[in-house]
């Protein structure tokens, strides 16, 4: 199977059986969005959303985290992996989100990689998500499910496997196929004990073949 059925075959049954797939962090606007996607870094989004509710609740816009110390902010995000980093950044975030750019996240992705917290990975999530841009975030899941099904071939880094998925997936279905991987990854293809036998997109995988594959017989 050459790398282009691999790719036309995974996005076709995508397309057909999960034309949906959507961030499964709860936002109600772009301050809300970035602050979870700050705090989902090695946390799961599950944790992010019940943490969130309180925090946004004593929060409500970058206006009012800007006033507060990172000590303030941390009883909040407590039970959320690394917190105090994390609301060392969230301060920092809000703090520089209001003063120069007017409490508004940024669009220009670039641009918001300045603010505390933010890398590239964030800042793409942000960019797909709220701005529908042709842009590939890779977190775990992205990473090791390209890996495994055969999107991409000894990918070392996140930004190798990004620049990749980049090349071979139309542009204007990058922000949909970042959530199939996702939403992939973290209920079917998962780490350690993927559900091969419910996996829809088997048929094109390389590690399932790979695992499947007559054993040659010897002639004597």
């Amino acid at each position: 199977m050459t790398t282009k059925q691999r790719y036309d075959g995974v996005i076709a049954w995508f397309s057909e059986h999960m034309p949906v797939a959507e961030s499964e962090l709860h936002y109600s606007d772009p301050y809300q969005l970035l602050v979870a996607v700050i705090l989902s870094a090695q946390c799961t989004d599950k944790r992010v959303n019940m943490t969130t509710p309180a925090l946004f609740e004593a929060f409500p816009t970058p206006y009012h985290m800007a006033r507060a110390t990172a000590e303030e902010i941390y009883p909040y995000i407590r039970s959320i992996s690394y917190p105090n980093n994390k609301a060392r950044n969230l301060a920092g975030m809000a703090r520089m989100l209001c003063e120069e750019f007017g409490g508004e996240v940024p669009s220009d992705l670039e641009q918001m990689q300045r603010l505390p917290g933010v890398g590239r990975k964030t800042a793409n999530v942000l960019g797909a998500v709220l701005w529908q841009k042709e842009v590939m975030p890779v977190d775990t899941h992205v990473f090791r499910v390209s890996e495994r099904i055969g999107l991409t071939t000894r990918s070392k880094t996140p930004l190798q496997t990004e620049l990749t998925l980049e090349k071979n997936i139309p542009g204007h279905l990058l922000p949909l196929a970042h959530h199939w991987l996702i939403l992939h990854g973290r209920y079917v293809c998962v780490a350690r004990a993927p559900k091969c036998d419910e996996c829809g997109i088997a048929t094109w995988c390389r590690k399932y073949a790979s695992d499947h594959r007559q054993p040659k017989t010897l002639k004597i």
